[in-house]
């Protein structure tokens, strides 16, 4: 009995060194058990065309010296280049991004002398392209004007930002890009027109041009029906001269449109009242005439309406203001406003600004404008306006130096209702109105407005010295207030 149990366990014993063998034969065989450490990186399948081509670019902005091939053998896999992106198509690696610039420590940055490489244009796939910093005023460089139809399939987002030595026109072949999504062209030296085939890309949701010298008019052929996708155009910051094309009030699905900062004239055209989704319309600093036109009091969505520093003339419309619900921040200093302030204006329930500077409003100051319950800066220094201002105490308390009056020369406060350490600046008590008393010497006169309150617009952000081009007026504006409130680029 002892001696069959002892073979059945001989024999189980010699069956597990059998199959024990038979594992270690099958992982010398390089079986799939095989350790890790003893094994070769795998390489992505890229083709070797795109491989070269995508080296070869690259080169070409950072310069002759960068190893592209023995510093990243697999741009794709395990040797990925910073600011490059891959995706795989049909079973091969494609680069699909590069980014340029000194945007991270490791990033890839130009050369002094960058330039655009012939094989850029090979890389079939490139979905992103975008440049940061990349070419110094020192490197003059044109965009290229030819080939970008090769990349037509495929590029959605185009990017230049901050490149001095980026000049010459914008190439008319950037509207053959029909997939493009995505053209901003920000803070170069780009110059000459605005290419009206930019109109043919009707996929294009973002187009900002802002920041250049670019000249001549808006073409009409921007405003195409068909962009119905568009919804930020910005094309500040240049030397655009001309009207506003009517056509622009068909890019229905516009969120944003900023045109300030440039030479543009005529009145502004009604067609841009169609324009239902618009939250910022931002025409400031140009020769726009006109009046303040009556049809923006219709567009519901708008948050910041920004007018400043445009001859339009007329008045403020006296209701309709309760519609603009959302509407955040209106800027019309400096725009030749003429009539009274509508207490109707006291509905704009989510007014955060309100700068009325600078025109020649008349009449009474609206007491309501102070229970406005968002608002956080009201300026109406610099026009004609008469009689006592009606503000509670706690409002001067709450403002401080967000709320200017003076250079109103009718303006007056009720010294029983504001202690001296809360009075407007440079306002007239109401009884030194009526009956000027003739100041000692070494006093202020009452109606001046004290050296403290000059320096409200000179030691803070609040504003700038602006003179209006064409002898309109000359000014002290509040254009650095807005800026801070708004934030804002878009692009």
């Amino acid at each position: 009995m002892g001696a069959a149990h002892g073979r059945r366990v001989l024999a189980l014993g010699l069956a597990l060194l059998v199959v024990l063998r038979g594992c270690a034969a099958q992982g010398g065989d390089g079986g799939s058990d095989a350790p890790a450490a003893a094994a070769a990186p795998a390489t992505a399948p890229m083709e070797e065309k795109q491989r070269a081509a995508l080296y070869a670019a690259i080169e070409g902005f950072v310069g002759k010296g960068w190893n592209g091939s023995g510093l990243y053998p697999d741009p794709c896999g395990w040797s990925p280049i910073q600011g490059v992106s891959c995706d795989l198509f049909n079973g091969l690696w494609y680069p699909t991004s590069i980014r340029i610039g000194p945007v991270l420590d490791n990033s890839l940055q130009c050369a002094p002398d960058a330039r655009f490489s012939p094989q850029l244009f090979d890389l079939r796939r490139l979905r992103t392209l975008s440049f940061y910093s990349c070419f110094p005023a020192s490197n003059p460089t044109a965009i290229p004007a030819a080939s970008w139809e090769r990349l037509s399939g495929s590029l959605e987002t185009l990017e230049f930002r901050t490149n001095p030595g980026l000049t010459g026109a914008i190439p008319a072949s950037l509207g053959r890009l029909a997939s493009l999504q995505s053209l901003v062209l920000v803070e170069n030296n780009l110059t000459g027109p605005v290419p009206a085939e930019l109109g043919a890309l009707l996929k294009l949701r973002r187009l900002v041009l802002s920041g250049n010298g670019l000249s001549g008019p808006i073409p009409a052929a921007l405003g195409n029906a068909r962009h119905d996708e568009l919804l930020i155009v910005d094309l500040s910051k240049n030397h655009l001269t001309g009207s506003l094309p009517a056509s622009l009030g068909g890019l229905r699905g516009l969120l944003k449109m900023d045109l300030s900062n440039n030479q543009l004239d005529g009145s502004i055209p009604p067609e841009l009242g169609g324009l239902r989704n618009l939250t910022l319309l931002d025409l400031r600093n140009n020769s726009l005439t006109g009046g303040l036109p009556q049809f923006v009091q219709g567009m519901e969505s708008l948050q910041d309406l920004l007018l400043s520093n445009n001859p339009l003339g007329g008045s403020l419309p006296p209701s309709g203001w309760e519609k603009l619900g959302d509407l955040a921040m209106l800027d019309l200093s400096n725009v030749g406003l003429t009539g009274a302030i509508p207490e109707s204006m006291a509905a704009l329930a989510g007014l955060r600004f309100l700068a009325l500077d600078h025109n020649r409003l008349t009449g009474p100051v609206p007491a309501r404008l102070a229970q406005l319950p968002n608002i956080g800066a009201l300026y109406l220094n610099g026009n004609n306006l008469t009689g006592a201002l009606e503000f509670a105490p706690g409002f001067y308390q709450r403002m401080g130096r967000r709320f200017a009056s003076w250079d109103n020369p009718g303006l007056c406060y009720d010294v029983a209702a504001v202690d001296a350490a809360h009075a407007p600046a440079g306002v007239v008590v109401c009884k030194d109105l009526q009956e000027p008393s003739v100041p000692r010497d070494g006093e202020d006169g009452g109606g001046r407005k004290p050296e403290a309150s000059s320096s409200l617009v000179a030691s803070s952000s609040a504003g700038f010295s602006a003179a209006r081009v064409g002898g309109f007026w000359s000014v002290v504006s509040v254009q650095g207030t807005v800026a801070a409130f708004l934030g804002l680029v878009l692009l």
